[in-house]
């Protein structure tokens, strides 16, 4: 069994025996998030030869291929699908562009808007390269490795609906929330459905560990969030539970502060991916302790992008020294960035695996 996947669904055995292969061996299993994308000089050609990025993201060969490159570059622990999480508003009916030097652009709803024309069905039909780029995927990815599907969160994918693309205060997301919460609530309702189908047909294609990205959780106060953020994802994970017990899934409530301890209460999730704002201290004294989760982060992105390998030694170790004497992911605290050299991330790799 990957390591990853064997931390995920046997955390409680494996902190309760302190002989096994994994506190005798030490192994810390790293992945990165968005590990396959611009920073990598074979993304950026393949990239250069297709126009439109969802393209790229609907051809099963080249999103298998670009899937497996940092795995065959870096011998990572896990492969997660190249794709994006707007493939779901985007197969719901809604128009999705990316601009280049803007990011994504997105047909706005509203409250005057028809709900019933965001089309569940179109998932299976839409989104059947995603499907099929797993299995590629699966076929070619070495057994020792785990392949990891995701999806965005109702709450996010809401978020970018709403706004037409990212927003600076999501405004038009907060006016809607508390101005015309029926709308918002139903349209959170369509989107927990229709995650929860992606991620169980992404289960049917070979995913073997799914993530859910709340990418823009933070925004919310206590009250929304507890209905907005925890409630959406713990009826999503139970959903997929339900059908699926044995595959592991990974929440990320990105930014959410100390509403983090409440998503671990009442979220059923396997591991919690934590953003680099959070106190690895803190973490090991609370997430790991108190609630018993397997924990995946939290290297600051921008540190491995511009940081000296002495302070990326640093932190890495600090990082390992709080959250790696219990069953631990390494990952960053969001996504690796575009000017991030390799070099970089070759360092950070023997740092783990060998600390």
């Amino acid at each position: 069994m990957n390591n990853i996947i064997n931390i995920l669904l046997n955390y409680q055995k494996l902190i309760n025996n302190k002989n096994s292969d994994f506190y005798q061996k030490k192994e810390i299993p790293i992945w990165i998030m968005r590990q396959a994308g611009r920073y990598l000089p074979e993304y950026r050609e393949i990239r250069s030869k297709v126009d439109n990025f969802l393209d790229l993201c609907y051809n099963p060969k080249l999103a298998s291929e670009i899937t497996l490159q940092p795995i065959k570059r870096f011998n990572l622990d896990a492969a997660i699908i190249f794709s994006d999480i707007l493939t779901i508003p985007d197969a719901l009916g809604l128009k999705v562009e990316f601009l280049k030097n803007h990011g994504p652009k997105i047909e706005k709803i509203d409250k005057d808007f028809n709900l019933s024309k965001l089309n569940i069905n179109n998932i299976d039909i839409k989104l059947s390269n995603v499907f099929e780029a797993i299995s590629i995927t699966k076929q070619k990815l070495p057994k020792d490795k785990a392949l990891i599907g995701f999806s965005g969160s109702p709450f996010t994918l809401a978020c970018y609906m709403i706004e037409g693309g990212g927003s600076k205060n999501f405004e038009l997301v907060k006016r809607n929330i508390f101005q015309n919460s029926v709308f918002f609530k139903n349209l959170i309702d369509i989107l927990i459905e229709a995650v929860t189908l992606y991620l169980i047909r992404q289960i049917e294609a070979g995913a073997e560990v799914l993530k859910l990205f709340d990418s823009w959780s933070g925004i919310l106060p206590s009250n929304e969030f507890f209905y907005y953020v925890i409630n959406s994802n713990a009826r999503i994970v139970n959903n997929i539970k339900n059908k699926y017990p044995n595959i592991p899934i990974i929440c990320f409530p990105r930014n959410c502060g100390v509403m983090i301890e409440d998503f671990a209460k009442n979220v059923p999730c396997d591991g919690l991916a934590i953003d680099q704002n959070f106190s690895v201290n803190w973490v090991a004294n609370n997430l790991q302790d108190k609630y018993n989760r397997v924990v995946q982060g939290n290297l600051d992105n921008y540190l491995l992008a511009f940081g000296s390998k002495d302070q990326i030694e640093k932190a890495t170790k600090n990082i390992i020294d709080n959250l790696g004497k219990k069953p631990f992911i390494f990952n960053l605290g969001h996504g690796i960035l575009p000017e991030t050299p390799i070099e970089n991330v070759e360092f950070l790799l023997k740092i783990v695996k060998n600390y």
